[in-house]
């Protein structure tokens, strides 16, 4: 504490056991000291705070005043000090990340359950976003994290980790013909495409790599759900655009085949992500450690 609120916690001590000789006990310190603590506070505020009696001490009007405001005072900072504390060795606190569904079921899910196993009593918020939406949000401080999907403008966002990935595109059963040889990208166009919305990130990265192969899409389908990607093309209703290892187990099952191309699409990255210049909370540095080794022992 600076030296002044030490002053105030001597007051405390004094008002509360109405006695210079069992505080100056209580706080391991000389009577004198005590004594000298609030004569000075006295000074300084120019006004009398006990009124001194025979068998001990009381509160002027004054002195009662400054001792509820005071108390509770010094009471919050030691609530904040616990709270800090708790923060850092992560025996409380609160961790809030912003992530598209697929992101979530796919990536995140192990590392959330074995950092809830590790950390129960810190509490997990989960925004279920798109990318631009969650970078909205971590702007704006609702969260404190977000699983993005890259590239990403902007100079205010720093990103910790990335993961790679590959899009590629599935079909059902009524487009096995489809696998017969690679197709251009102007074949690929030509089918029904099932695609995210305009609005998500991964939708604008794959437009962009059409039109700088010469070729424009124009989906029939546009969906908001990633799960759904998989699941109208299980139907056969087109062709959807997906993550390759979000989509292992419809291709493994044969639910799904991907289509081969002769004009693959590059790898890209998904990253976690913060404000540029603004620390990671204990929490994220710790659901990063997380996310590292599960990587890692999945290569």
């Amino acid at each position: 504490m600076t030296p002044k609120l030490e002053l105030y916690r001597v007051f405390c001590q004094v008002a509360q056991s109405l006695s210079f000789s069992k505080a100056a006990h209580q706080l391991y310190l000389s009577q004198p000291a005590v004594s000298q603590a609030v004569r000075q506070l006295e000074e300084q505020l120019g006004t009398q705070l006990f009124a001194r009696e025979a068998r001990g001490v009381s509160l002027t009007s004054q002195g009662k005043l400054l001792y509820e405001y005071a108390s509770s005072a010094l009471g919050l900072i030691a609530t904040v000090e616990e709270k800090l504390v708790g923060l850092s060795d992560l025996s409380q606190g609160e961790l809030r990340v912003g992530a598209g569904d697929a992101i979530t079921k796919h990536l995140l899910l192990p590392a959330l359950e074995e950092f809830h196993g590790k950390y129960p009593q810190v509490r997990l918020s989960i925004l279920n976003r798109t990318s631009l939406e969650s970078i909205e949000l971590l702007q704006s401080g609702v969260i404190d994290i977000a699983f993005v999907n890259l590239p990403l403008s902007g100079e205010k966002i720093t990103v910790h980790q990335t993961f790679q990935v590959q899009d590629i595109f599935v079909a059902g059963a009524k487009f096995t013909h489809l696998q017969r040889a690679p197709l251009s990208l102007e074949e690929l166009a030509a089918q029904p495409l099932i695609m995210l919305e305009r609005k998500s990130n991964t939708r604008s990265y794959i437009e962009k790599f059409f039109l700088n192969q010469g070729v424009s899409i124009s989906p029939e389908i546009a969906v908001a759900s990633y799960s759904l990607l998989l699941e109208l093309a299980k139907i056969n209703l087109g062709v959807s655009c997906v993550i390759r290892s979000f989509a292992q187990e419809y291709l493994e099952s044969g639910q799904l085949f991907e289509i081969p191309l002769q004009t693959p699409f590059p790898l890209r990255s998904i990253g976690m992500v913060s404000l540029k210049n603004v620390s990671l909370i204990p929490a994220a540095q710790q659901l990063l450690e997380i996310l590292n080794q599960q990587h890692a022992a999945q290569k």
